[in-house]
């Protein structure tokens, strides 16, 4: 019989007396409220990172790296800890006792805590059999391989399909865009279909910014076939929930579905995502939190994540005994669209509202916030900046982020158009 594994309890107070804080996951939403905490409250929390990998980065560059374009940069999620006062424990998260307070980790550790923060993410599972599935990095060498037969006139029918059922589909159009920019560029001649349940090529962004981004597919010969229910893709044919075919290609791309991680112990809904409040406070709970992808709200970017990921740290501040006020979390949608070629800058600042003011959609050429990180958060994104300027050295100093994170995009007087929106100021 094999021997049982050490379990190591972390169950002590902090001798200090500060408010113990778990941070289950590594990524935007978790290190935003990690470096937004410091901030917001020096000197007043014990700060547990845990995450079952030891680095750090940026999905959402993922979609470069099959066009040999700059890769994700890869950071320490233990120099990040450092930075910021906190504990890295490298493990996942495999349960929340909310009747002790405490986690269990996949390794059988249990880990206190006064404050949780559960960032884990959402789970991408592949929505259609037998069809190239872009889920990040991983897929970047299949992706690769698509591309090559691009030049080498192998495909000249593409499909890019948008699953219905929760997913984020902004990766898709860059995908498109760039693989429309390198067969232009070699004068191959290829049909290009973004099939996707959008009524409008992302809509979410608002008219102003759906309108420029469907202007951008048209000029690129990219073709749109909005509002369909993809029920299968099989020979290539893209089959909608009618049975009727919608394209036939050669090749299909396809964005996974996203499932919730599903935490034991904790409340979720049928397909595991977390339920939170306005203040992210997990639905049942005193003690927990959520933001990410991981929460039911249903639209799963860096950006919100980020948004999310402030209003928790206020809301656990507070419980810390920092003299700040709690808000609720009230979003706005910013991307960088990456074409290939220059990129395109969307914000729609009315997102969830009943009747979505038209002034609210914001897109151009240029940057809207600073820095014009591929996500914007208020906390993260400032910090990344410093360490990409220093290279190896990593900052140690207090206060990386914004001072306030309901005031940390401001706007620039005197700046054409709608402004710039400075991240961490």
């Amino acid at each position: 019989m094999a021997p049982s594994p050490t379990v190591y309890d972390m169950t002590e107070e902090d001798p200090s007396g500060r408010h113990r804080v778990v941070i289950a996951g590594g990524g935007v939403a978790g290190l935003e409220a990690l470096i937004a905490m410091r901030d917001l409250a020096p000197g007043r929390v014990a700060t547990t990172l845990l995450a079952p990998t030891p680095e750090y980065l940026v999905r959402a560059l993922s979609v470069q790296d099959p066009f040999a374009r700059p890769t994700p940069r890869h950071y320490s999620l233990q120099q990040i800890a450092a930075d910021h006062d906190a504990e890295f424990v490298q493990d996942g998260l495999a349960a929340a006792d909310t009747a002790h307070n405490r986690v269990e980790t996949s390794a059988g550790t249990h880990i206190s805590f006064d404050s949780l923060l559960v960032a884990i993410g959402a789970r991408p599972e592949a929505a259609f059999e037998r069809v190239n599935t872009f889920r990040g990095l991983q897929d970047a060498e299949a992706m690769h391989g698509l591309i090559q037969d691009v030049e080498g006139g192998y495909s000249k029918r593409i499909a890019f399909v948008v699953p219905p059922g929760v997913t984020w589909p902004l990766p898709l159009y860059e995908l498109a865009l760039m693989t429309a920019e390198r067969a232009y560029s070699l004068g191959m001649d290829v049909e290009l279909t973004i099939v996707t349940p959008e009524e409008e090529p992302l809509g979410l962004f608002g008219r102003s910014a759906s309108e420029s981004v469907a202007s951008s597919l048209a000029d690129a010969g990219i073709t749109v076939i909005a509002g369909a229910q993809v029920r299968e893709v099989t020979g290539g044919e893209v089959v909608e929930r009618s049975g009727d075919v919608l394209v036939r290609a050669q090749r299909v791309l396809a964005l996974p579905r996203l499932e919730g991680p599903g935490v034991a112990g904790l409340e979720a809904d049928a397909h595991g995502f977390l339920p939170v409040d306005e203040q992210g406070r997990v639905t049942g709970t005193t003690d927990v939190f959520a933001a990410g992808d991981g929460t039911t709200f249903p639209i799963k970017q860096g950006g919100i994540a980020a948004q999310q990921a402030d209003t928790v740290a206020r809301a656990i501040a507070r419980r810390a005994g920092a003299e700040i006020e709690a808000v609720p979390f009230r979003p706005v949608l910013r991307a960088k669209l990456l074409t290939g070629s220059q990129a395109k800058y969307l914000r729609e600042a009315s997102l969830g509202d009943d009747e979505p003011d038209e002034a609210s959609s914001t897109v151009a050429d240029h940057t809207l916030w600073w820095p014009p990180s591929k996500v914007a958060a208020p906390y993260l994104s400032p910090y990344l900046e410093q360490l990409d300027e220093r290279g190896a050295a990593s900052p140690r100093s207090s206060g990386s982020g914004s001072r306030d994170a309901n005031a940390a995009f401001l706007h620039v007087e005197g700046d054409p158009a709608d402004g710039i929106e400075l991240l961490g100021q």
